[in-house]
C-alpha cells in the first residue's frame, strides 16, 4: 500500500488544520489507519488512530480538537485530520499509517508549523 499525505504548512497559533491521507494499493486488505507525529528532537507520538469506523483513538494533546475521518474511494482510502486551536506544541512532521496483515506501512509525512 502507498500512503501520500498532504495539506501541511504554516498555521497561526490558534488556526484550523486539516491534513488528508490518499491510500492506494491492497487497500481492501487494511485493518487500522492513523496519523503519528514526529516533533524535532522527540520520539514519534501517536495523535489518532481508527480501527473501523465505530472505533476510533486520540492521543490526549488533541482529545477534544481533532476529528479523523477515513472515505473509501474506488481504488483509493482517504484518511482525514481536522484539528482546530492549533499550538506551537503541535508543530511536527505529520505521518499517516496503514496496518496490513500486522505490518505498518508509513507516508512520508508532511511538515506542519504552527507561528505567529
Amino acid at each position: 500500500v502507498q500512503l501520500v499525505e498532504s495539506g501541511g504548512g504554516l498555521v497561526q497559533p490558534g488556526g484550523s488544520l486539516r491534513l488528508s491521507c490518499a491510500a492506494s494499493g491492497s487497500i481492501f486488505s487494511i485493518a487500522a489507519m492513523g496519523w503519528y507525529r514526529q516533533a524535532p528532537g522527540k520520539q514519534r507520538e501517536l495523535v489518532a488512530r481508527m480501527l473501523d469506523r465505530d472505533y476510533t483513538a486520540y492521543a490526549d494533546t488533541v482529545k477534544g480538537r481533532c476529528t479523523i475521518s477515513r472515505d473509501n474511494a474506488k481504488n483509493t482510502v482517504y484518511l482525514q485530520s481536522q484539528m482546530h486551536a492549533v499550538q506551537p506544541d503541535d508543530t511536527a512532521v505529520h505521518y499517516c499509517t496503514a496496518r496490513l496483515y500486522e505490518v505498518d506501512y508509513w507516508g512520508r509525512g508532511t511538515q506542519v508549523t504552527v507561528s505567529p
